[in-house]
């Protein structure tokens, strides 16, 4: 067991105060806490910020993107011709296949063989050399001559 000594043995009762912390400063902006100062009658700054909330980081020109745009690239990306619509119609016709059944072979779109039919697709050729290999005609250079 533990000794104790032999002396007096004596309580320390000396009060202890505990404060609260002060708030922080994005505490005291918070909607609820300017309300509650408000209510209770305690004064309250307000500082009106100019453009508060815009996202404007760049202090150059501001220029429209749709101008940046129509500079930098093309008016109008071209389309697919009536020769290689008509080319993958007929050939798909003459194979007795839809536009379903032909998307699903080529592992594309049903809408996808339909742009390219109805000439509404911007050519891409992966799309036309895929539809190439199904059909057997060709899309690219001399259209629709059997392979």
């Amino acid at each position: 067991m533990p000794s104790r000594g032999t002396g007096a043995i004596a309580q320390d009762w000396e009060p202890i105060v505990l404060h609260k912390s002060r708030p922080k400063a994005h505490d005291l902006r918070d909607q609820k806490a300017v309300n509650q100062a408000l209510r209770s009658g305690i004064p309250v700054q307000t500082i009106k910020r100019f453009d508060g909330g815009a996202n404007k980081k760049a202090v150059g020109p501001v220029v429209n993107a749709r101008k940046l745009d129509e500079e930098t690239e093309p008016a109008a990306l071209g389309r697919v011709s009536a020769d290689v619509r008509l080319a993958i119609q007929k050939a798909r016709l003459e194979k007795k296949m839809s536009q379903a059944e032909l998307a699903k072979l080529i592992n594309e779109l049903p809408k996808v063989v339909q742009e390219y039919e109805n000439g509404k697709a911007v050519p891409n050729q992966a799309v036309l050399g895929k539809m190439e290999k199904v059909l057997g005609v060709k899309l690219r250079g001399n259209i629709g001559k059997s392979k």
